[in-house]
């Protein structure tokens, strides 16, 4: 837990309300649509649940949103040790932070806590995905100008693409995009085999069910993800550019990503599961959209004291995420609410659940008047 300095306002009330939604609005929603199962609610969960494979909705967008602020923070938090030429320093922290965001990833996994090393997987989580992209966005922004960050960035994004499009091996590949063809499914089976995610081991053999997100390959693009939001950093922190052309330009890029990775889909479909180039893109431009959005009505207009009640997720985002993954409080609201059941009827699980997020609120609203925060 640390203390931190003044930060980009709108880039954490944009990071509050991507953890709102995530750990406090979906869940209650989605527990209210169970209870009423009304037709307007059924029809509003569609955006809060992810799709099986290709296509896109609200829901796919939480966790390329996430890595993209990751990338945000980067220019602004490099800026002053890159001045100084300490890269020893940097490289020490990337390292500290890759492996403590590693090891969080398994603990949000649930598997270290619960001592069950038979199901120990070594990388199948966002933490682990934000690692990754930060590791390599990390190295591209300590040692390339913006122009060579460009064209590593485009290169990562093209490679990832050339691979799925043209490798092939025991019958994956070669432009197969679909759950049980395509390349990067076979990289995960092959190499990471046992300690895969939602592997069973049946008879000798590997069952690897019905899990069919990708790692590996895909790191290649969690990089680019990572690297759309350090761009959208580099003109945040542009003394150059003023208030309103910055969000013009985060505006503009926001809706170019979108087209190209929507006429990229036509080739290779957008599909978050294996994080596709043209997912990527389209993402990505979501990403620019909203925080030329955020950035304009907070840092521009200056609403941000409307928002300000989001930085308390967004101020401790990594924590919220730890707590929701790993801590069920609705044990503890059960307990407290005993025989409300029968007067709430279809209303108790809603309440419940509304409860139990509600506590991490608090929680977090407790730890932001202290003024303490995880960082890693």
């Amino acid at each position: 837990m640390n203390r931190v300095s003044n930060r980009l306002e709108s880039l954490d009330i944009l990071r509050g309300f991507d953890l709102f939604c995530l750990v406090f609005f979906q869940p209650v929603l989605s527990s209210l649509a169970r209870a009423l199962d009304n037709d307007i609610l059924n029809t509003a969960m569609t955006q809060f649940r992810h799709v099986q494979w290709e296509g896109f909705v609200f829901w796919d967008l939480i966790m390329p949103l996430f890595m993209f602020m990751a990338g945000v923070s980067m220019p602004f938090a490099f800026h002053k040790h890159l001045h100084e030429g300490s890269k020893k320093f940097l490289y020490k922290r990337i390292l500290k932070r890759v492996l403590l965001l590693w090891f969080f990833g398994m603990i949000c996994q649930g598997n270290l806590l619960a001592l069950d090393f038979s199901k120990i997987y070594l990388y199948s989580n966002t933490l682990q995905a934000i690692a990754m992209g930060y590791l390599i966005s990390a190295i591209l922004l300590i040692n390339l100008d913006v122009r060579g960050q460009l064209i590593v960035t485009a290169a990562l994004l093209l490679a990832y693409w050339g691979v799925m499009t043209f490798v092939g091996a025991n019958g994956y590949g070669r432009g197969n995009f679909t759950p049980d063809g395509n390349f990067a499914e076979y990289l995960d089976r092959t190499i990471l085999g046992r300690f895969r995610d939602g592997v069973k081991l049946t008879e000798g053999r590997l069952d690897f069910g019905n899990y069919r997100y990708t790692w590996l390959l895909s790191s290649l693009n969690f990089g680019v993800t990572v690297m759309t939001g350090v761009f959208a950093g580099h003109i945040l922190r542009s003394s150059k550019i003023t208030k309103i052309n910055k969000a013009v330009w985060l505006l503009g890029f926001g809706i170019l990503q979108l087209a190209v990775g929507l006429l990229w889909g036509l080739q290779m479909p957008i599909i978050k599961k294996i994080w596709t180039s043209s997912m990527t893109l389209y993402s990505s431009g979501i990403c620019f959209i909203l925080m030329a959005l955020f950035y304009y009505v907070i840092d521009y207009l200056g609403k941000g004291n409307y928002f300000a009640w989001l930085k308390i997720y967004g101020m401790n985002s990594i924590l919220a995420y730890i707590i929701f993954s790993i801590v069920d409080f609705s044990s503890i609201i059960h307990s407290l609410s005993f025989g409300l059941e029968q007067f709430l009827g279809n209303g108790y699980q809603p309440f419940v659940k509304l409860c139990s997020v509600s506590l991490i609120f608090l929680l977090l609203y407790f730890l932001d008047k202290r003024r303490v925060y995880l960082k890693v």
